[in-house]
């Protein structure tokens, strides 16, 4: 179960790597707001065609509610709202390694939350990753872009808010399955969203923009992507690694989405690349490598009933 978790947290490295440049094109077609609804929307629909055809099954409990509440508070509602604005006013490359602050805050909310305290070695390495990323962001005052400290601020938020869910996923797994979380995340995203963004285009005279972004070409390869891959199946992978991996642990994995983001960045956006993101880089992966390898011995979380 453990080596799984190790697999599923890859596996949403991997998706989430991509994310952030996916996001930047698709904003070059519609507004931060809509991209949010659409993704969740497609995310919901995908989730609920399995669950209709018996591909997955499960069964709330009224128990359950008061868990999976501060889930959705914190993800997807505040990490989406904060981090799509965030987006909009910085580079992808600088907001991906904002990214890798989740595992700081992780450990800190974790210990008090959950009384998961990092070992000491975990500590150090944690540190040396966070250390890799915040080098990187001194470096990038020095040379020229388009980023403003408003999107940085607003990116920040949206880790706190990462890190929040982290914990409260990790113990809302105590007793709910990782897909009846990712579920109620997307149907509350799906909700929550699309209500915002139908104001939105009511407010401005454009709610016929609600369907005819669907006819735009450049626009569905990119939603696409958030929608399946990087909202319903990185969502689900990354619920369940928190069901059997330390909320801190499954933290670290994120500073490996900033070193993808970054040379997604470079090679397919042409963002700049500097010789500081290779040593940030470096810092991350090591901090990274360091952590999970002095987590061997995790014990998986054990489920309980109401």
């Amino acid at each position: 179960m453990v080596r799984t978790a190790h697999l599923a947290s890859i596996g949403f490295t991997l998706i989430f790597g991509f994310s952030y440049m996916f996001t930047k094109v698709a904003l070059d077609y519609i507004e931060p707001m809509g991209l949010i609804a659409t993704r969740y929307l497609i995310a919901f629909t995908v989730l609920e065609v399995l669950r209709r055809t018996k591909v997955i099954s499960f069964r709330f409990r009224k128990e359950h509610i008061r868990f999976l509440f501060w889930i959705v508070i914190f993800q997807p509602v505040l990490y989406s709202i904060f981090s799509i604005y965030g987006i909009a006013l910085i580079a992808s490359s600088e907001a991906i390694m904002l990214i890798a602050l989740i595992p700081v805050f992780a450990g800190v909310f974790s210990a008090v939350l959950l009384k998961e305290v990092p070992n000491p070695k975990q500590i150090f390495f944690i540190l040396l990753s966070f250390t890799g990323v915040i080098y990187i962001q001194i470096s990038l005052q020095g040379v020229d872009t388009d980023s403003s400290i408003l999107g940085f601020f607003l990116v920040l938020l949206s880790v706190i808010c990462g890190a929040l869910y982290n914990v409260n996923s990790r113990r809302a797994s105590m007793r709910i399955h990782p897909i009846e979380i990712t579920y109620f995340m997307m149907l509350v995203g799906a909700i929550t969203f699309n209500f915002l963004y139908t104001i939105i285009l009511f407010y401005n005279g454009n709610l016929h923009h609600y369907v005819t972004i669907w006819s735009n070409r450049n626009f569905l390869g990119p939603i696409l992507y958030l929608g399946i891959l990087s909202s319903l199946l990185a969502f689900f992978l990354l619920n369940y690694a928190l069901s059997h991996l330390k909320a801190h642990i499954v933290g670290i994995y994120a500073n490996m989405v900033t070193v993808i983001g970054i040379f997604a960045g470079y090679i397919i956006l042409n963002e700049g690349l500097y010789y500081f993101h290779f040593i940030g880089s470096a810092m991350i992966i090591v901090g990274v490598y360091g952590t999970i390898m002095s987590n061997r011995k995790v014990k998986p979380i054990q489920r309980t009933t109401p």
